[in-house]
């Protein structure tokens, strides 16, 4: 992930990366290294039919990239960021997906997001990429408990990012980590066993799949019992 932050003309930060845009289109340079990664691997364990909310959607460019493979999913995106929203809205316009819906304004920091009348449900899927390590654990705990109560009985959660196996990770997430932590405490690389395990298990969740991913990240998969 890029280390230089984009910034909005009030000086909010709002990623990691400096991203490129084209009428409003906002291109991600990590999105373009993991979206067929990140899309196989959803491919060919997440449903193929169903509505899916994907939370914390960016650029929108996961969205469509999965999308475009799937035509029977209905996609729901969100994002808290207005500049990412019209981005997801640009493109789908721009493929003509109508198979993914106007994003939602979600913040899974917020208590009770989840009971909001517009979240489409029964949800066979979630999805959240390269979130939970660059926002407060609140987000973990609220990303959870939303999945344990909007996901129907064998729906699927999909996350993807770097984390830590009881405390141990590649050199390169240990130093990732840190330089999160510096900018902002509440931060930080996961620990799937110790942080992520106990939040999936209250949710009612149960851990099915983990698979390693390019440039020491993983793709894992929960399952609502």
């Amino acid at each position: 992930m890029a280390e230089d932050y984009q910034k909005d003309h009030a000086g909010k930060e709002l990623a990691l990366e400096a991203r490129a845009s084209e009428a409003e289109r906002l291109s991600s340079p990590s999105v373009a290294r993991n979206r067929d990664a990140i899309r196989d691997v959803f491919c060919d364990h997440m449903p193929d039919m169903g509505t899916v909310l994907e939370i914390g959607s960016g650029t929108g460019e996961h969205a469509v990239h999965i999308s475009r493979r799937l035509p029977d999913l209905t996609w729901t995106p969100s994002d808290p960021d207005a500049a990412s929203r019209r981005s997801i809205i640009a493109w789908a316009d721009y493929l003509n997906l109508t198979n993914v819906h106007a994003p939602l304004d979600l913040d899974v920091a917020h208590a009770d997001w989840f009971k909001r009348p517009d979240i489409p449900t029964p949800l066979i899927g979630m999805m959240s990429v390269n979130m939970i390590h660059i926002a407060p654990f609140e987000a973990a705990e609220g990303l959870f408990a939303g999945a344990g109560a909007l996901l129907q009985k064998e729906g699927r959660l999909f996350l993807y990012g770097p984390f830590l196996r009881e405390g141990k990770t590649a050199p390169s997430n240990h130093a990732f980590d840190e330089s999160l932590r510096s900018r902002d405490p509440r931060w930080g690389v996961r620990d799937l066993d110790r942080d992520i395990l106990p939040l999936a298990r209250r949710a009612g969740l149960s851990l099915q799949k983990v698979i390693q991913m390019p440039a020491n990240n993983l793709a894992v998969i929960f399952s609502r019992e």
